[in-house]
């Protein structure tokens, strides 16, 4: 029997560290939308408006209303978010303007209840907060990079100091944090200045320990006029990619299916999914090609290779169900679970010819379609590996390191955002410097999603019980390393690989909170967001470094991490019993 010794399995590289400051989960004031995927989506719709229809800045108050008007009813939100969505679209009538100022012009203006109320060490002086640069809140990270870029950076709440800078010629734009309220009150000064202004609402105006949506500062920091990015409809894109896997589409692409085995892989090609992979090619694609002109391929070829990127994608999950013996996945059977393994199987196996075919008739050059070939034969080789590593471990257990489980994971899934990153680049003709940069991305971007999952799987009652020692977990792992007593041996157990008959989800989440290996595995899940968006400094396309520094926080801002601790579901039934009695007739 072959068996798995967890020495030959090599570390994986750990990111720096992210201060646990910097993960808060307040949930926003009500006049702001509650998610992030509102927030993004809300953002999305101005800019297509104002993609559609240019706007000169400043604009009245009356325009900004009827267009901030427009984009709630777009995305379905509700006219309480009115002021809020006011400022945003402010905030991109101003990008253009903002983004043709050099760095050295600009001023980054943060509040000063961005930082740690109770621990914070940093006095302040007539001028704001002095920052120690102590890792407590976002606060040291923003000034840090905006200084390294040539901002000059104020932590204070005055704009007397601000107007002074302005007028005398040392400033000509700014990037500025702010709570509702206090934009209200600075807002006819900036529009009477005429300056290129942009802020980022905080989420809570109550000036304690407040949050902000951090992409969003990073990504108006970092504006820069050759960043045509921003130009980018993301949106747009990703609902055009989900359109690309409809029947007819894919018969256009790909011709009609012949035989059983090829309708249940066009079948399965269709179903479920995000299709994260397949846009990444095309978003890639868009900003490496955006300033070529005639030198750009057909859009039939992007199309292929991305359709090439699911194939490729779509049949590791298939072999996986196989292999792991999932019996649902997307909240249906999986294919083996419907159809037997066999033909699961074979499915699989057409799904990866498919994959190959259609790079080969892509329509690029011979030699662009060796390279992609084999990218695409190197990237299955890695997946395979890793796996092969899982299901060595699964036959015979022994202890992993959270390391050593963060390599698996970066074996098992990088490697499918890899290639859709690099068969984009291929059909762009990008640089093997820009490759290299692309993989190191890739890299930190797969284990931080390996890392999402297992934490979304905390939710999930049966699958997170069933799974917990039959496959290699960063949160057992984490919680093993760090657990005391009976939580310790239980984690143990489990990171071993060895079952526990009366083991409950109750019991389990209970151990790994009391170990606080979910709230490691954020701040790994951070760390390794910030790996991938500091791999980019190496990039000397900006608007391909901007596209990917925005694909970072929408890949990953769905994840919601509550709901899973019992006493918090405890409470939450508590006050529903409260509110019940309530309203109860006497």
């Amino acid at each position: 029997m072959s068996t798995v010794d967890p020495t030959s399995i090599s570390l994986a590289v750990l990111p720096a560290p992210v201060p646990p400051a910097l993960i808060r989960s307040r949930p926003p004031q009500p006049s702001i939308p509650q998610t992030k995927a509102e927030r993004d989506q809300l953002l999305d719709a101005i800019r297509r408006g104002m993609a559609a229809e240019k706007a000169v800045p400043p604009l009245s108050m009356e325009e900004l209303g009827m267009r901030a008007t427009a984009a709630l009813a777009e995305v379905g939100l509700a006219d309480t978010y009115l002021d809020y969505a006011v400022v945003l679209v402010n905030n991109e009538s101003w990008r253009d303007s903002l983004a043709s100022v050099p760095f050295e012009k600009r001023l980054l203006l943060m509040p000063k209840c961005l930082r740690e109320e109770n621990r914070c060490p940093a006095p302040f002086d007539e001028f704001g907060l002095l920052c120690k640069q102590c890792g407590l809140c976002s606060i040291q990270d923003f000034q840090a990079e905006a200084e390294r870029l040539g901002y000059a950076v104020l932590v204070a709440e005055g704009s007397t100091l601000v107007m002074a800078m302005i007028q005398t010629g040392q400033i000509e734009a700014i990037v500025g944090i702010s709570c509702m309220p206090v934009l209200e009150k600075t807002f006819p000064h900036v529009q009477s200045a005429a300056v290129p202004a942009v802020a980022v609402p905080l989420l809570q105006d109550d000036c304690i320990d407040t949050a902000v949506d951090v992409d969003w500062v990073w990504d108006y920091i970092h504006l820069e006029a050759s960043d045509r990015s921003r130009r980018l409809d993301l949106g747009g894109l990703h609902d055009e990619v989900k359109t690309w896997f409809e029947p007819e589409s894919l018969e256009q692409q790909m011709g009609p299916a012949e035989g059983h085995a090829e309708q249940l892989a066009r079948e399965w090609l269709g179903v479920g999914g995000r299709r994260w992979r397949p846009f990444l090619a095309a978003a890639v694609h868009a900003a490496l090609t955006e300033h070529q002109g005639e030198a750009e391929p057909s859009d039939d070829a992007i199309r292929k290779v991305a359709i090439a990127v699911e194939c490729f994608h779509k049949a590791s999950l298939v072999h996986d169900d196989i292999e792991d013996g999932d019996d649902e996945r997307y909240g249906e059977p999986t294919l083996c679970g419907a159809e037997g393994v066999p033909i699961a199987l074979n499915v699989g196996d057409v799904l990866i010819g498919e994959g190959y075919r259609l790079l080969a008739e892509s329509g690029l050059t011979p030699e662009r379609i060796t390279d992609a070939v084999r990218e695409a034969a190197a990237a299955q080789r890695l997946l395979c590996r890793g796996q092969g590593a899982e299901l060595a471990w699964s036959r015979s257990p022994s202890r992993l390191t959270s390391r050593q489980v963060l390599e698996i994971f970066r074996l098992k899934t990088a490697p499918a955002f890899d290639v859709a990153l690099q068969l984009a680049a291929i059909t762009a003709g990008c640089s093997d410097a820009c490759r290299d940069v692309l993989r190191a991305y890739s890299n930190a971007i797969g284990i931080a999603y390996q890392i999402k999952d297992d934490l979304e799987d905390l939710v999930d009652d049966a699958g997170f019980v069933r799974d917990a020692a039959s496959r290699p977990s960063v949160l057992i792992a984490l919680g093993a390393e760090r657990a005391r007593g009976d939580d310790r041996a239980l984690l143990a157990d489990l990171a071993s690989g060895t079952p526990i008959a009366d083991l409950t989800a109750e019991k389990l989440r209970s151990a790994i909170s009391e170990a606080k290996a979910d709230e490691k595995a954020k701040l790994l899940l951070e760390a390794y967001k910030e790996e991938a968006i500091r791999a980019l400094d190496g990039l000397d396309d900006t608007t391909l470094k901007g596209l990917l520094r925005r694909m970072v926080a929408r890949i990953f801002n769905e994840l919601a991490f509550d709901g899973y601790c019992r006493e918090q579901e405890m409470k939450a039934q508590a006050r529903e019993g409260a509110a019940a009695e309530q309203v109860a007739p006497a």
